[in-house]
């Protein structure tokens, strides 16, 4: 039950009216009236349990992109329900609307429309459905809730798709337009034709020479249906905020552009996400449904405040990856856990796998190394250059061990990987 702003004003003036007369017989005459007035309001008022409550709409949305969710309700009782319904959400989700004026006559439905705009990656539940029933005199309301389950999952944004043309240009012009003469382990044979001053002499094939009249060279190409494995570090360091987003959907766009690029190039792209448990995981999917089923995986992994178990991560990768594949890492760079988590497991990957370290690089640290302007700005310029060359030593301690190693800010790591790709492509190292 709640009482209505109508109330509370002719309670007020019924209590002036009551004092000015000065008898009690007038006051409880009034009181009693008053009572009387809100408890038939109350009874006439519509129920808010004979109504019915269903959400509908799109079940996914991408980030930063608007979306709708509708809700419908239907009157099963034998009395009219209006007043106002709260379609509730968490404020992530963005809902610019929730209440909406309703009226709802015996035996007939209405929708109420709930634009959303969501702020976070992820599933946003929504909330229940409070309907405020209001009687025909507007004194007294009935109150109530219905649970109506819908999720919206918001996936990542993948705003680095912009660079996916021109890489797909690239990689056209790499794989069956252009042959390369470079003889790598990678690399399939193509084709033979007549040697031009400039070609490696390896390539020089000299059966087929020996049964014409000119030298002639075979040709190669990167070699397709090669694996990618793909993992996503959701251990702690991925929390850290980078510009206005955590580490991790940072990692997230540069896994999307890559799968994006060698899905395209014939290859085959896993996936999971790791810190002490499997988080998220994406095996034997290929064309069209490869681009969904990874953001549908992605989407829900939150970071995890824990310290990730690397040599649990190097098993994991161990058990998924046949032999030879180009394992991704998408982690961070910071000395302390690569030195005491990564750096022992790193021969068991390294004997059997090519492995590529992809970090996210905070931007603020180049910003506070340029700082000039007090002496706060000259001690943090110091500490932020300390951090930087921390991470190119730890860097060239990886590259030692067998390890590539790419370190770039949020916006440039996604081209940045997926060129490094078609590199180690070019050069048959695939």
């Amino acid at each position: 039950m709640a009482l209505t702003g109508r109330a509370a004003l002719i309670a007020v003036l019924a209590t002036v009216v009551a004092y000015a007369a000065a008898t009690p017989v007038a006051v409880l005459v009034v009181d009693l009236a008053l009572l009387a007035a809100i408890g038939l309001d109350l009874v006439l008022a519509g129920r808010v349990k004979d109504l019915a409550t269903t959400r509908s709409g799109t079940g996914t949305v991408r980030l930063g992109e608007p979306t709708e969710v509708t809700l419908t309700v239907a009157n099963r009782g034998s009395r009219t329900v209006r007043g106002v319904l709260r379609d509730a959400w968490p404020p992530s989700a963005g809902a610019t609307v929730t209440r909406h004026q309703i009226s709802i006559p015996p035996g007939e439905i209405r929708r109420v429309v709930t634009p959303l705009h969501p702020t976070r990656r992820g599933d946003r539940p929504a909330d229940r459905v409070t309907v405020r029933s209001v009687g025909p005199l507007g004194l007294a309301a009935r109150q109530g809730a219905h649970f109506a389950p819908f999720v919206v999952r918001v996936l990542p944004p993948f705003a680095s798709r912009c660079h996916l043309p021109s890489r797909l240009d690239r990689l056209r012009a790499l794989d069956g337009r252009t042959a390369v003469m470079v003889r790598g382990q990678g690399t399939e044979f193509d084709s033979l034709r007549e040697y031009v001053v400039g070609d490696d002499v390896r390539s020089i094939d000299w059966r087929a020479t020996a049964r014409t009249s000119d030298v002639t060279v075979r040709t190669w190409r990167p070699e397709r249906d090669r694996q990618l494995l793909l993992v996503l570090d959701t251990g702690r360091l991925s929390a850290g905020r980078v510009g206005d987003a955590p580490r991790l959907d940072a990692a997230m766009d540069a896994a999307l552009l890559l799968a994006a690029l060698a899905s395209h190039a014939g290859d085959r792209i896993d996936l999971f996400a790791y810190d002490r448990q499997v988080r998220a995981g994406v095996a034997g999917v290929s064309g069209s449904a490869l681009l969904p089923a990874l953001v549908s995986a992605m989407a829900p992994v939150e970071p995890a405040l824990v310290e990730t178990d690397m040599r649990g991560l190097a098993s994991e990768v161990l058990r998924r990856g046949g032999r030879g594949s180009l394992v991704v890492l998408l982690t961070a760079l910071d000395p302390e856990p690569v030195t005491a988590g990564l750096l022992p497991v790193l021969p068991s990957l390294t004997a059997r796998h090519r492995v590529l370290l992809a970090s996210v690089a905070d931007t603020r640290i180049a910003e506070l190394a340029a700082g000039r302007g007090d002496v706060d700005a000259v001690y943090a310029a110091a500490a932020a250059e300390r951090m930087r060359g921390q991470r190119a030593r730890t860097a060239a301690l990886l590259g030692r061990r067998g390890v590539e190693v790419l370190d770039a800010p949020p916006e440039v790591l996604p081209p940045a990987l997926a060129d490094r790709y078609l590199e180690l492509k070019a050069a048959g190292k695939l």
